[in-house]
């Protein structure tokens, strides 16, 4: 992680390419102050199957909870549980696939 004016730059790997995937997001309080909405649940959508592997439809199952880190959940062949600390940004910046993926929210 390196920082840039009062961002931190974080660099993952984009699941396709296999190429760094750069985000910037906002530094983070320790210790965040919920918002009176609470969680909301949403269906990652996937229209096009880019990688071959999820399919297309409601690939995931996810929340994002009150202080904006997300909880993602993939069915499927093999399930897996993913926590998204830098919110939907940031899940969309490497599961979005350019427009290919996008949320359907459950609660409004």
């Amino acid at each position: 992680m390196v920082e840039r004016s009062g961002q931190a730059l974080t660099v993952g790997m984009d699941e396709i390419s296999g190429r760094p995937a750069t985000m910037l997001r906002p530094r983070r309080r320790h210790l965040k102050v919920a918002s009176p909405p609470g969680p909301r649940r949403f269906h990652l959508i996937r229209h096009v199957d880019v990688s071959g592997v999820s399919g297309t439809g409601v690939v995931a199952e996810g929340v994002e909870w009150s202080d904006g880190t997300v909880t993602l959940h993939w069915s499927g062949r093999y399930p897996t549980t993913t926590v998204w600390q830098d919110g939907i940004d940031a899940l969309l910046t490497i599961h979005g696939h350019n427009g290919a993926t996008t949320l359907r929210w459950l609660d409004n």
